[in-house]
């Protein structure tokens, strides 16, 4: 095999920014994926480089000239940016690789934009292009590992790749972590629902956090599981064994149900100092916040003293919900996250958008049989953005007005202060502080208020909403050409459209046989290059 090089790009940004937020926040949502990639090509003897792209850099300047080989990690909000980016690679004779959670989601859309497109990635599947690395076209190739790797390369071997990104945070430096992949939970929206639970070695763990206190006086590790805790001694224990006790900060998504306060005395030991527990719906998926026989107001009770008792133990914790749910309806579970809000202040709300990520998870085929999707560019699904899936028992301007009433209550300068009134320490008040007044907090709301405004003036815009039309409003198309910036010309000719229903099409032409988050039996046979 001859000596490539290879370009590897990282995009945590949806395009060219000049935000404060982004400048302080946008390398510390770095991937762990591409960080491994560059890895496995460099252990196979080729020559490396690597960029996440935080939105401030200029990709030319950054990557090597000349590339043999691209490989793209783009979650679907960064989508465009890495259509743009591919082909502007292979108009200059570039072989491209999209990976990450777009390619999982949208493996058929992203086929017309790259040479592969890979599914779940191991050493195996990275050596196959490597391989082959030529041109496919008019359709990529998609390639797939049966499952996830039983181990990546730890941080000591990634940390060439890991440090020139975290060099670009200038205040808050958090080194990205996997001690599990999967989670056991069935949550239908979710990526990681059908993912087989797996936790990584010990010993590897161990030595990861021993080589990050010989690099760090105080590191900052924010955990990437799916779900953290779920063999929760097994990690602990790991942990304890490797480190002196409260020694490295440490931020984690968890569920409610494993966040008991034993767990919690331990993990306050142990340094921990920001939690994200997902909530989600106070009328389903009981199973994570220990409330799976209680609903409605006892449950939103329950949920908030368990919360307290998290915020005397550990000073930063985000509560996760998802608006839209079809067993939602009416004003109650608007009203009853108010209340939530209201016993809980301390807490930070954070709310998404019900969004149906392609061939994510199992439950996309019911709304795409039920024709609820609707085909917004990839630009917008972050969660927030826009719901692309026709709400159930709500109308469209109905839906945003509970949306708007509730994050503006969140967010309202008594919520506020009552949130910096409930919180100990100074840097999570001043966090909390600047996600409320930010893109995050007031952001939304001019957002929101601007598309439920639409929804009643603009016929139009109305109409891509009730599925009337696929025309995608000016509204989008004008946010998108502005987002992306000098990236825009590069955009490839019917990157703004994609087809809402491939994951159903692609499931019924496999009779019998449900493709594994969207990746047919056959063409991974057929990809698997020789």
């Amino acid at each position: 095999m001859r000596k490539l090089h290879i370009g590897v790009v990282d995009l945590v940004s949806q395009g060219p920014t000049k935000a404060l937020w982004a400048r302080v926040m946008n390398a510390n949502l770095a991937s762990i994926m591409p960080q491994v990639v560059a890895v496995w090509c460099k252990q196979a003897g080729h020559d490396v480089s690597l960029v996440c792209y935080t939105g401030f850099e200029q990709l030319e300047e950054e990557l090597p000239e000349n590339l043999d080989l691209v490989f793209i990690g783009a979650f679907t909000e960064s989508a465009l940016v890495a259509y743009a980016l591919s082909n502007r690679f292979r108009a200059q004779g570039t072989v491209t690789v999209l990976g990450g959670p777009h390619a999982r989601c949208y493996p058929e859309d992203a086929q017309n934009y790259f040479d592969y497109v890979l599914g779940f990635t191991d050493e195996a599947v990275i050596r196959d292009v490597l391989r082959d690395c030529s041109r496919h076209s008019p359709l990529g190739v998609r390639m797939s590992a049966p499952r996830q790797p039983d181990q990546l390369p730890g941080i000591r071997e990634r940390w060439e790749f890991m440090e020139s990104t975290l060099r670009k945070a200038p205040l808050i430096q958090v080194v990205p972590m996997l001690a599990s992949i999967g989670c056991p939970y069935t949550c239908s929206f979710c990526i990681d629902s059908t993912v087989p639970y797996q936790l990584f070695d010990g010993g590897a763990l161990k030595a990861d956090l021993r080589f990050l206190r010989s690099r760090f006086k105080r590191p900052l590790v924010g955990w990437h599981d799916p779900n953290f805790g779920v063999r929760f001694d097994a990690i602990m224990d790991s942990i304890e064994e490797a480190v002196p006790p409260d020694s490295i900060d440490f931020i984690a998504e968890s569920s409610l149900s494993i966040l008991s306060e034993p767990h919690l005395r331990r993990l306050k030991r142990n340094g921990f100092k920001a939690l994200l527990p997902g909530i989600e719906s106070w009328f389903e998926l009981g199973e994570k916040s220990r409330a799976s026989s209680t609903q409605g107001e006892e449950k939103v009770k329950r949920v908030a003293e368990h919360v307290n008792l998290i915020l005397r133990y550990v000073p930063y914790v985000q509560t996760n919900f998802v608006m839209g749910l079809d067993s939602d309806s009416g004003p109650e579970p608007f009203e009853l996250t108010k209340r939530f809000v209201e016993l809980a202040p301390g807490a930070f709300p954070g709310f998404s958008l019900l969004t149906a990520f392609g061939a994510a998870a199992p439950v996309n085929l019911e709304y795409q049989r039920e024709n609820r999707v609707l085909p917004f560019p990839f630009h917008f699904l972050n969660n927030n953005g826009a719901m692309n899936i026709r709400p159930k028992n709500y109308t469209w301007p109905a839906f945003y007005h509970h949306v708007i009433d509730l994050t503006r209550h969140s967010f309202s300068p008594r919520a506020i202060v009552r949130r910096i009134a409930a919180t100990g320490a100074f840097v999570p008040r001043w966090l909390n502080v600047v996600r409320a007044i930010s893109s995050e907090g007031y952001g939304r709301i001019r957002y929101h208020r601007q598309i439920h405004n639409l929804l009643l003036t603009d016929p139009a815009f109305r109409s891509f909403f009730e599925q009337d039309t696929d025309l995608v409003p000016r509204f989008y198309v004008d946010r998108i050409r502005r987002d992306l910036g000098s990236i825009w010309p590069s955009l490839p000719p019917g990157a703004l459209q994609h087809d809402q229903n491939a994951f159903l099409k692609s499931h019924t032409e496999i009779k019998g046989q449900a493709p594994i988050h969207g990746q047919s039996a056959e063409s991974i046979a057929a990809s698997r290059v020789a």
